[in-house]
């Protein structure tokens, strides 16, 4: 890790690797913290987690980048642009796609760089002095680059931070760790000043989230270049905006200049009173990656601009990733269908209340709320219907694309309860359902965790519900049946890897018994069903063998209804008194869910 580095510093792969882990480390303690002061464009609390989510396919795609490079290291350059195409393929939100693309401006830089002939001696004053010119670049580009991709750029956001810490670096001596830290102190300044140039900031008495989460990544390279972690720019949101603290002075007010470090020019960048007109804008965020040629995506802006706003389109090399919020989801997509092969699309629905939705002239009469609501991520639509039929309100999670919790806080504000009891379903969801069930309590909503681990889990504490009883005494009953509940899952290997039950290997048939491979069955042959069962068989009677008086399967779409009659008939004839229940977990789920009571 980066402490252990020796000065001086350089800017390697290393480095590049040192970077990413330490950007996600620093975005994981400040998650909740950014998700909490997100108020604009959308208030929907998730900027932090998709900030978090963004970084996590970037770091992703470095290690990647270093294990096919083994027993070789990648250089500058192959590390910063497999970060910039993990943050593309991963970017969450309006924060995550420009953080996407401030990241892809880096690497533009440091792969023009990687060209040079620079002496190879860390010692090297050259070096050093190069290596600090290549930073101030990529930063400088990294602010241009961002302010391109974004159709309408406004002050007071992440853009102004970015815009500023490029010029912070311009200033600094020629080495790389006074230009980073340059870089950080301009940037944290920039951020103070956000509140007094976007008024929704300033009413809400926050800084601008997304400058919050750059000033976090930017910190994490201060570390990675000194081995000294910054201090966080405030120890909480509302602090920095006139609640108590120095307010930014009136040059700051004024606005940070453009890129290239002169003031924007007229008419290129929004007003604040364009940014509040935002408010009650369009009621869909629609994202989804797109290949395309470049003229094909130029003709797609222009078209995405006049359906709605928030417009972000990022990448390059014939692979983008296209952010907007807009009243018709449908035209987005199609628009992206004209241009070229658009997928892992994905459509989120602000909820009512939040400020895409809380038009002037178009209120309607408060309903009241209800007593207790169950909100609860499913992982198929066959599942959200059963959940639905329980009453619970859903969020679908797709394969590779968990909701960040800004969908949760949305779905818990749909549920439109005094009381919620939310079910993640998911081992890995947990951090996000925490922030998701904080961000409600806020907004006085009383919420109870419950931390299912598996859909099937899920299906236990909703089976044991009872909204005439009191919410400590639902809540207990419903966590007492989710544990007592084994779950199993049944999947396919995508590559060849050590796992606790062995070495599998690419399209092997996999057991995960609590979350752990337990059977590795082999690679489905001609008939692929005898492989899922023989497979499913093990797994069950491995679960039964400390007994269970219940059996739950949810059965994939492309699991044939054979399956199912099969595993019956098994656990009718070798367990005794053990009931089975079958249910079709629609598009998206997982081969075979197994749940024991």
């Amino acid at each position: 890790m980066p402490k252990e580095r020796q000065v001086p510093q350089i800017l390697d792969a290393a480095l590049v690797r040192a970077w990413c882990a330490l950007s996600l480390d620093a975005l994981g303690r400040a998650r909740e913290e950014i998700d909490a002061i997100n108020v604009y464009p959308v208030a929907d609390g998730d900027t932090g987690t998709n900030l978090y989510l963004t970084l996590e396919s970037a770091a992703q795609a470095v290690e990647a980048a270093f294990a096919g490079h083994e027993p070789d290291l990648p250089s500058a350059a192959q590390a910063a642009r497999a970060m910039a195409h993990g943050a593309l393929i991963g970017a969450r939100g309006n924060s995550g796609t420009i953080l996407a693309q401030l990241l892809r401006g880096m690497a533009e830089v440091l792969a023009a760089e990687d060209a040079r002939d620079t002496p190879d001696d860390p010692a090297s004053p050259a070096r050093a002095a190069g290596d600090a010119r290549a930073l101030r670049r990529a930063l400088r580009r990294a602010a241009e680059s961002a302010y391109e991709a974004v159709a309408h750029p406004v002050e007071g956001t992440v853009l102004t931070v970015a815009t500023a810490a490029a010029d912070g670096a311009a200033g600094a001596a020629d080495d790389c760790r006074s230009v980073v830290r340059a870089a950080y102190r301009s940037a944290r300044t920039a951020l103070e000043a956000t509140p007094r140039q976007l008024a929704v900031l300033g009413r809400a008495g926050v800084v601008d989230a997304g400058g919050r989460g750059l000033v976090a990544v930017l910190g994490a390279l201060v570390e990675a270049c000194t081995g000294e972690r910054p201090a966080p720019p405030f120890p909480g949101p509302g602090t920095a905006a006139g609640t108590g603290g120095p307010g930014p002075s009136a040059q700051d007010a004024a606005g940070s200049p453009g890129p290239g470090g002169s003031p924007g020019a007229a008419g290129s960048v929004g007003s604040v009173e364009e940014c509040e007109d935002a408010v009650g804008g369009p009621a869909y965020e629609v994202i989804y990656l797109l290949e395309a040629t470049d003229p094909a995506v130029e003709r797609l802006r222009a078209r995405l601009d006049g359906l709605g706003d928030s417009l972000v389109v990022v990448g390059g090399d014939g692979l983008w990733n296209v952010h907007v919020h807009v009243d018709d989801a449908g035209a987005a997509v199609e628009a992206g269908v004209e241009a070229g092969r658009p997928y892992r699309i994905r459509i989120t629905h602000f909820a009512a209340g939040d400020a895409h939705t809380a038009r002037g002239g178009d209120a309607r009469p408060v309903r009241e709320p209800a007593q207790r609501a169950i909100v609860a991520v499913v992982p198929g639509e066959g599942l959200a219907g059963l959940y639905g039929e329980a009453g619970a309100t859903t969020v679908l999670a797709r394969p590779g694309e968990p909701p960040a919790s800004g969908e949760l806080v949305q779905a818990i504000r749909r549920a439109h309860a005094r009381e919620v009891v939310l079910l993640p379903n998911d081992a890995e969801l947990r951090h996000t359902a925490a922030a998701a069930a904080e961000q409600a309590r806020t907004e006085g909503v009383r919420v109870a965790l419950i931390p299912t681990r598996s859909a099937v889990q899920g299906i236990a504490a909703l089976a044991v519900h009872e909204p005439g009883r009191r919410f400590d005494e639902d809540v207990v009953s419903m966590t007492s049946a989710a544990g007592a509940t084994r779950y199993a899952e049944l999947a396919v290997a995508e590559r060849q890897s050590w796992t606790t039950a062995g070495i599998c290997q690419a399209g092997d048939v996999l057991g995960l018994i609590d979350g752990d491979v337990a059977v590795i069955g082999a690679v489905p042959g001609p008939d692929a069903t005898d492989t899922l069962v023989q497979t499913a068989v093990t797994v069950l009677d491995r679960m039964l063998a400390a007994g269970g008086e219940m059996v739950t399967l949810v059965l994939g779409d492309e699991v044939p209804d054979q399956v199912a009659d099969l595993l019956e008939r098994h656990v009718r004839d070798a367990h005794l008194a053990v009931d089975t229940v079958v249910y079709r977990g629609g598009r998206h789920a997982a081969l075979l869910l197994v749940g024991v009571e």
